[in-house]
Order: C-alpha cells, then structure tokens, then sequence
C-alpha cells in the first residue's frame, strides 16, 4: 500500500497529525490559506484606501455597499474559494498573482449582488504600484500579529497563572537547593517557581510590546512607478496612512523588501521565552525525581511505562522540552536568516516564512504540555522536610557568617570561622545535636548563639517568602 496515494491524505508531519488538537488554532492564522486570506485582505483595503484618499485622478469613489462587498470576500474565503485560488495558482504558477486574479473575478461578477456598481470598472486599481513583496510583508505582519495575539500570548498567559498558583501554594514550603547539584542554602518550592514566573513574565512583556512593521513602496522601494505615473499624489503619505490603517508600524526606508528585521526582534525574544519555559520543565522534571512533586495519576495518563506498571512517567515535560528546543531552533535560523537579503531582493525570504507556523506550533504545543503538567503536579512537603533533615550541614553558611558578623562587631574567638566550619562539614553528614553543638563550643555572644541554636534547615529559608510575593507587585 502507497501511504501518500491515501485519502485524506496522511500528514507528513507530527504537528499536522498527532499533535494537531493542541496546535489547530494557529491554522487560522499561519496556514497557506490564512496568508491568502490575509492578501485578500491588503489588495482589498489598497484599492479601498487608493479610491478613498483620491490618490488615482480620475478614479471613481466606492460606495458604502461596494467596500462592504469587497470586505465580505475574505470574510467569506473558504472551501470553495481556497481550491478555486489553487486552480488558478496551477495556471498563473505565482501565488500573489492567482490572488490578483481572484479578486478580479469577484468584481467582474459584482453586478450579480449589487445590481448596478462601478467594481467591475476599477479593475485595474487591483495590485496597481504593487510588487509582490508589498502584498506579502503586510500579510505576514498581519497574520503573524494575530497569531501572537490570539492564540500563543493567550495560551503563554494560562501558563504563567497556573505557574502564579503553584507559587503560591508552595510559598512557604522550605525546599533544600541544589547549587551545582549539592546540598544547597534551603529555599522554598514557591520561591523558586516565582523566579520562573518572573523570568517568563519579562519576556512577555517584551513580545507584547513587539511591533510589526510594514511598507508598500514598489519594486526596490522608491515609490517610482508611483510618481511617474501620478506624480501630484503625495505618495508616503498615501503609504503611511495605509499602512497604519491596517494596525502596523509603517517602515519608510526599504529595498523591495521590508527588511524583516521586526521579525527577527520578535522570534529572538520567543526563542528565549522558550528557553525559560525549557529551564522550568527540565528544573521540575528533577523535583518530581526527587519525590517533592507527585503526579495526579488522572491529569497525567493511566499508562507510564509499557512494561514497568509502577511509573508515572513526567512525559508532559519531556514532551515540553523536546518541542522548545525544536521551536527555538526554527526561531534562531527564522532570526538570523530573515535580516539578509542579497542586493534589493532575493526570495530566500519566500520559503524560510514558510516555517513561522512550525516554529510557533511546537512552541504551542510546549506551552499546552507544561500547562497541562503543572496543573497535575501535588506537591510534597514531607519529602522536603525529610531531605532537609537529613542535611544539617547546610547551616555551615549561616553559622561562619554570623561569626564573621560577631568578629566585625568586637567579639573574641571568632578567627578563622570559614576555615573552622569547612573542618566540620566538608564532605561530612552532619546531624541536629552535632551542629547545635558545634555552635555551642564557639562562644558566640549570647543572643547570636541563641538565634542559631533556634535555627534548623527548614527555617533557614531568608527572606524567601517575601521575595515570592514580588509577583503580586
């Protein structure tokens, strides 16, 4: 059996196929059929726009019931009309051209809805002063803000509230740290995913603070087929105000191409929200190692290991981290190729764009693992509190500091404290009653010594459930 002569036809790829529930939504917007849509739309509000200014001497002013005609067409881009612009792709072998094309056809036959109309007149106001790039870096910037908008900021902001909720949960919960994967200065669980939190939550900001640029300034972007066919208009003006008419940041100084760069800003700082994302899953894929997380055994699945029945495997974050390493490699070669473009033009730019929608899908799909993880995590304060026990010699720090502290504030014996504690703990267990005593031979002033016999792994946590709250701020 020929698998690629089956119809439906068989995905090729993972995000079409077994993944496409988490990532169906970025079809509406980064699809083939979402960029046509969108180019409808930018030759549709170009004539609109060309009509309206009086840009075009001589052209004929568009009623209220004729732009609305012409802006239901893309409102109404679907089955029928997507496989009828393919028919006319296969024959024009452009695909910006078989959008021109389209269009013409519904003004040709505008007659039949609207009764008597000047569309089928303004025909060739369609596409007029445009090279193919005009269309398409609108379009892009276009769908690719919707995309960000709609669908990824939304689903990154459910992340970063599910993540604000275990925070919470766990604020006060003491954890001991692993600094270089040693026993560490205790912290707690909260404090530790508030750190994520704030980290992921700077680089929100950034992506929803992105611009998205625009231009529709002719072949090599001086705007000279405009002016030597109507030089009276003033024709950035016109550019401007379009452009901005569409939501976009107008770029004023470009070759044929808007130079991408706005692209490369916003892909840089997804890539590195990614990376954060990817530093969270691999962080609590080791706590639910350690036993400080217990999985929800119906959040993750009934089934951990095919052969091992007793395992519940941390898949969501596994799953997580492949696909964010995935999604920011796409990322980084989007970022780094999409700023060069030999001389005025080439169509490098073409095919790499093609990959926004993989890129942003297995970022997607990262974000719905890690959500759905954390959301079937139980925390486990006993396992913590037993680990902590176990690891009386982090108090080493506290201890010489406070008798660094005491030494600098006048008090005798405290010489070498640093040195004196590395004696005691380095490569040893130390247990309650050895610290405590320890600290009783040093003889501290009265009320340090009392202030660290009270103190105990579990306590010693600083100022970490203050500093958790910061994501209240």
């Amino acid at each position: 059996m020929d698998l690629s002569s089956i119809t439906p036809p068989i995905a090729l790829g993972p995000l079409d196929g077994r993944y496409r529930g988490a990532v169906a939504p970025l079809v509406n917007h980064l699809s083939e059929s979402a960029l046509n849509r969108a180019r409808l739309v930018v030759e549709i509000e170009w004539l609109i726009h060309l009509t309206a200014v009086g840009a075009l001497p001589g052209a004929p002013t568009l009623s209220d019931a004729e732009v609305a005609y012409l802006r239901a067409i893309p409102e109404e881009f679907g089955a029928a009309e997507i496989a009828e612009l393919a028919e006319i792709e296969a024959e024009t072998r452009h695909d910006v051209k078989a959008i021109e094309y389209f269009l013409k056809r519904r003004l040709e036959s505008a007659a039949g809805t609207l009764g008597k109309t000047v569309l089928p007149e303004v025909s060739e106001i369609v596409h007029i002063f445009c090279t193919s790039e005009d269309i398409n870096n609108l379009a892009y910037a276009l769908v690719i803000r919707s995309a960000v908008h709609d669908v990824w900021l939304p689903a990154a902001r459910m992340l970063r509230a599910k993540l604000i909720s275990l925070s919470r949960q766990a604020i006060g919960v003491p954890m001991l740290a692993r600094t270089h994967g040693q026993a560490a200065t205790p912290v707690t669980l909260g404090k530790e995913l508030a750190v994520f939190t704030h980290r992921l939550t700077r680089q929100l900001h950034r992506i929803e603070g992105a611009e998205y640029l625009g231009k529709i300034n002719g072949a090599t972007g001086t705007y000279a087929a405009h002016v030597i066919s109507v030089p009276g208009t003033d024709w950035e003006e016109v550019a401007r105000t379009f452009v901005e008419g569409l939501g976009l940041t107008w770029n004023p100084l470009t070759t044929q191409i808007e130079s991408h760069d706005w692209q490369a800003e916003l892909y840089s700082d997804v890539a590195r929200f990614n990376r954060v994302l990817h530093n969270l899953a691999t962080d609590v894929w080791t706590y639910i190692s350690l036993g400080y997380f217990r999985q929800n055994l119906a959040a993750q699945g009934s089934t951990g290991s095919s052969t091992m029945p007793h395992k519940v495997n941390p898949i969501r974050f596994e799953n997580a981290e492949a696909n964010l390493e995935l999604s920011s490699a796409l990322f980084d070669t989007l970022a780094s190729t999409l700023v060069t473009s030999r001389l005025q033009r080439d169509l490098t730019d073409s095919t790499t764009q093609r990959n926004i929608s993989v890129a942003f899908g297995h970022s997607l799909l990262a974000l719905d693992n890690v959500t759905r993880g954390l959301a079937g995590l139980e925390i486990d304060a006993a396992a913590m509190a037993r680990d902590l026990e176990a690891n009386w010699e982090v108090l080493g720090e506290a201890v010489q500091s406070a008798m660094r502290a005491a030494g600098i504030a006048g008090a005798q014996g405290m010489a070498n404290p640093y040195e004196r504690l590395k004696d005691l703990t380095r490569g040893r267990r130390v247990d309650a009653a050895g610290m405590r005593a320890f600290i009783a031979s040093l003889g501290m002033p009265r009320d340090v010594e009392a202030r660290l016999l009270n103190l105990s792994p579990s306590s010693y946590i600083g100022l970490a459930t203050v500093l958790a709250r910061h994501l209240e701020d």
